[in-house]
């Protein structure tokens, strides 16, 4: 079915019938990647190509669902680029001072302790011990040893323990 609509496109180009089509899938912003350095562990980078798998096995069963094969696109069009542009950091071989790939136990000046791992953003999951490097609180404790205190967002925190894993 046709529709007829006057007036003139964006593009200054007159628009005198256009093509309705009701199962049209709006096209899906891409998901923002970020423009820090896609730092990633042996385990990021192995979690990257899995998703790039799923997703492209993924693409080939949907079928006609152009919803579903939009997003699905979208999400590939992250992936593939998070890969493309990924810098695998082989594991720190000391851990004298907080760098990407250790793990830091901090005290806290309310009386906690924390453990967590500074990994890559599509890695991190603080809720489970791991912190993105570009994270306020890694940047603040990245080059500092063991005794060394830092304030993040009000606290206090002292490192009290740096390890490899």
């Amino acid at each position: 079915m046709f529709t007829l609509v006057r007036g003139l496109s964006s593009k200054g180009m007159s628009r005198a019938f256009v093509k309705e089509d009701d199962d049209a899938v709006e096209d899906l912003p891409d998901r923002p990647v970020s423009t820090a350095p896609n730092l990633v562990t042996a385990e990021g980078l192995a979690a990257i190509e899995a998703e790039v798998a799923r997703l492209s096995e993924d693409l080939g069963n949907v079928g006609d669902d152009r919803a579903a094969r939009a997003r699905i696109n979208r999400d590939l069009r992250y992936w593939t680029a998070r890969r493309s542009n990924a810098q695998l950091v082989a594991p720190p071989e000391d851990h004298d001072v907080v760098r990407f790939g250790t793990t830091v136990t901090l005290d806290r000046d309310d009386g906690r302790t924390q453990t967590f791992r500074i990994v890559g953003e599509d890695e991190a999951d603080p809720e489970n011990g791991t912190l993105s490097h570009v994270s306020p609180l890694a940047r603040s404790l990245l080059g500092k040893a063991a005794g060394d205190s830092v304030n993040v967002a009000g606290h206090e925190l002292e490192i009290v323990k740096i390890s490899r894993t």
